[in-house]
């Protein structure tokens, strides 16, 4: 499949980019976390650990080994959200070996950083909202996130039993979809470059550690009912937070799904960016601490490179610009706000064609 072509840079990404760097030239300091995110880093990683631990020999009664579970599944998704995803794109730190280790962190939670890598920095960053192309508003046929996409009679629903779904989000991607690109050696339709044997070897042991530390050493401690009940509260909650962090900022009503004329995009990458994706609560410091700044959409794609601790700062700059050049720049006040933009986009997307 042949990927889309941007139009030629316009003056407006030009000023955006220098704007944006002039604000790190004048303050004079980096673009990436340094040590605010590496302490974040160790402390989510110390939750985590210490969580694991009390679960597994502390003995805990059933009530207590959930919320042991919920313990394990906000730090999954605060060193998802914070540590990998940063690491993933180089913004963790100034060290390479640091972003590395950072971007390995999935690894932990039984991802793939390969599959990854290619699913989300390559095909969501470029192409975004893009149908056949960006792998996260693939969820066809069980729901329609675009008009490109085929509707079906079930689809008038999915505004309803979409929360069933995203709480399946997690345990789909580490025990299904991970494999299904690994075997298939595509994402969508385009093919994932050859491993090498040390990826090969990372991918099946990634699996394999996480099924002994989270699956087989659980049942043999906790006992396989007590087990069962806070290992499905864990899958449940970090699927359903991780998959509507990523929604809100992209399938909402504001957002746009260009569709390609002779296999070209009417605007460039940076006005494409800002069309498909909207910010969401940018004042609220709890959520955007949480999930590392990912409220801050709009930054985010247009500066992967750029850490989440910037992205406050950085914000009026991008919107002063956008303002000048008339480029709409969409967000939303709250999570609830964008929420309900997200149910209503899927009611209509599950009644029009």
């Amino acid at each position: 499949m042949k990927t889309p072509r941007f139009q030629q840079n316009s003056p407006f990404y030009e000023e955006l980019k220098q704007s944006v760097s002039n604000y790190f030239t004048e303050k004079k300091i980096s673009q990436t976390g340094g040590i605010r995110l590496i302490s974040k880093a160790v402390f989510l990683m110390l939750i985590l650990i210490v969580s694991y631990v009390a679960l597994i020999f502390g003995s805990p009664s059933l009530g207590i080994a959930i919320c042991f579970w919920l313990l394990i599944s906000f730090a999954f998704i605060a060193i998802g959200f914070n540590v990998m995803h940063d690491g993933g794109h180089g913004s963790f730190s100034n060290s390479k070996v640091l972003n590395k280790l950072a971007s390995y962190s999935l690894s932990i939670m039984g991802g793939s950083s390969q599959m990854w890598n290619l699913k989300h920095n390559v095909l969501h960053h470029t192409f975004t909202n893009i149908e056949g192309i960006d792998d996260d508003i693939a969820v066809n046929p069980f729901m329609r996130m675009c008009k490109q996409q085929k509707r079906y009679k079930m689809h008038r629903f999915q505004h309803i039993y979409f929360v069933f779904l995203y709480s399946l989000l997690y345990f789909w991607w580490i025990f299904y979809m991970d494999f299904y690109k690994y075997f298939t050696n595509k994402i969508g339709e385009f093919e994932i470059p050859k491993m090498t044997i040390k990826q090969h070897l990372g991918f099946w042991g990634s699996k394999l550690a996480y099924v002994l530390f989270f699956i087989v050493i659980p049942i043999y401690t906790l006992g396989f009912q007590n087990f069962l009940i806070g290992y499905l509260v864990f899958l449940v909650c970090t699927g359903l937070v991780i998959s509507l962090v990523f929604q809100l900022a992209h399938t909402v009503e504001e957002t746009e799904f260009p569709e390609t004329v002779n296999n070209k995009l009417e605007s460039d990458w940076a006005t494409h960016q800002i069309k498909t994706t909207a910010n969401f609560a940018p004042n609220n410091p709890l959520i955007t601490w949480f999930v590392g700044g990912l409220n801050y959409q709009i930054e985010h794609h247009l500066f992967p490179q750029i850490s989440h601790v910037h992205y406050p700062k950085i914000r009026p700059i991008i919107k002063n610009v956008c303002e000048k050049y008339n480029i709409s720049y969409h967000e939303y006040p709250s999570m609830i706000n964008a929420l309900a933009s997200h149910v209503r986009y899927l009611k209509l997307m599950g009644s029009v064609n």
